[in-house]
């Protein structure tokens, strides 16, 4: 499912978090964490035999897959333990507060989105990976870059699909048409239509400006966020993606609404496109059969220009509980669970489109079009890393710009309130 950084963060963790640095600051502290990793690597070391009980935290869609990843670990340790695995049922979205809310009685092992990495580094939650090299190598490397603070690998990988792309009817477009969004809405329009999109989400939001040259990130203390989307400088100003907002929201073919009402209006027959991704894949196969398709975002007019959408990247991984009492075990279910046989299996029964190299380069995932379009998509993508002051002012702006500016407010008024919240220094 689609993340968003959450509201409510311990305390401990930013100062954790500021203390330790960010982002351009990680390569001066890689001899704190390297020292981290050490202790950890000690504390792995003995894997015990006896009882062994493990919990894992994961999605509940997930579990029938998890099952049989499980069966298996245990066939392939038999008789080194004698071992009891749990699955319980925990939102990923979810994962960061529930874990740093009581780390000691957390899970032993638990799924996470790559955005919540840095506060559970800072808030002591996270056991560096064992086999740093081995995982590292199997993976695609910005999934690597996505589980790591520095050098240091925190959290093992298991898919690169969780980012936002594209979706359409074939059978009213072809693939010209989806080049441009302009030519999206005109489409849309002849045939009396939507174009479904969670416009007021600052994650999708995000896709009208991170092409533009406009910047936007988090600051190296980890907290606070830069914007400069309301310039009034350079080719493309913050004005001009405001205009170029209010013409494409005020289309009568599109429709800004939360992601799940995408998915009604696909099966009712009104929504013939939108943007969405992987979670909803499946569903929307069932409604377009044969006429479904996927491809990465338009391009979208903005002063003048084709502006070609960004959007944020994902990965997804599971983390192991430094609190853990059989560490070194929960270190090899980690492994095991996130290894190249059981991501393939993953993708085959979970259509989740894999970190690991040579799973993600099968011609099995190549002709799945959701798993290729967000791969097309990631090249204009970046990850999610933002201070969480961004998105309540996403929210205000989009829904002002999608109600189509009822009170004239002037559009450097718009963007210069946009901006100046998003880089508020308290955290909202």
């Amino acid at each position: 499912m689609k993340k968003k950084i959450l509201t409510t963060i311990l305390a401990a963790s930013y100062v954790a978090v500021t203390l330790a640095g960010c982002g351009g600051n990680a390569e001066e502290n890689t001899g704190n964490t390297k020292t981290l990793q050490e202790e950890s690597k000690d504390a792995v070391k003995e894997l015990e035999s006896g009882e062994v009980t493990l919990t894992v935290w994961a999605e509940e869609a997930n579990f029938d897959t998890l099952s049989k990843m499980i069966d298996s670990f245990k066939q392939e340790y038999a008789g080194q333990a004698d071992f009891t695995i749990t699955l319980e049922d925990s939102a990923d979205a979810q994962t960061r507060n529930s874990v740093l809310g009581d780390i000691h009685n957390a899970a032993d092992i638990f799924s996470m989105p790559d955005d919540q990495l840095y506060s559970m580094i800072a808030g002591g939650a996270l056991s560096p990976v064992e086999n740093q090299d081995e995982v590292k190598n199997a993976n695609l490397e910005e999934a690597v870059h996505a589980a790591s603070y520095g050098d240091v690998l925190y959290a093992y990988p298991y898919s690169a699909d969780n980012g936002y792309f594209f979706f359409y009817d074939k059978d009213y477009f072809t693939q010209q048409d989806v080049q441009t969004l302009d030519r999206i809405l005109e489409v849309a329009v002849e045939n009396d239509k939507k174009i479904s999109m969670e416009f007021n989400s600052g994650w999708y939001l995000y896709s009208f400006f991170g092409n533009t040259g406009l910047e936007f990130g988090i600051n190296d203390d980890g907290v606070t966020n830069y914007c400069n989307w309301n310039s009034t400088e350079g080719k493309i100003k913050g004005v001009d993606v405001a205009a170029a907002l209010l013409n494409v929201t005020q289309s009568p073919a599109f429709i800004a609404q939360p992601d799940s009402s995408f998915l009604e209006g696909v099966a009712s027959g009104e929504v013939i496109a939108g943007v969405s991704g992987v979670w909803n894949a499946v569903a929307v196969q069932e409604a377009w059969g044969a006429d479904y398709g996927a491809c990465k975002l338009p391009t979208y007019t903005v002063n003048g220009e084709q502006i070609q959408m960004a959007s944020f990247t994902g990965y997804k991984m599971f983390g192991v509980n430094a609190y853990s009492e059989h560490l070194g075990w929960a270190h090899k279910l980690a492994d095991w669970l996130t290894n190249e046989e059981n991501q393939t299996l993953r993708f085959v029964e979970r259509s989740q489109g894999p970190s690991n190299k040579n799973a993600a380069a099968s011609d099995a995932v190549a002709a799945v079009p959701a798993i290729a379009a967000v791969i097309e998509q990631s090249q204009y993508g970046v990850l999610q890393r933002v201070g969480n002051s961004y998105w309540d002012p996403c929210t205000k702006f989009a829904d002002i710009i999608a109600a189509g500016n009822p009170d004239s407010v002037p559009l450097q008024d718009l963007m210069d309130n946009l901006a100046n919240s998003i880089a508020a220094s308290a955290v909202q």
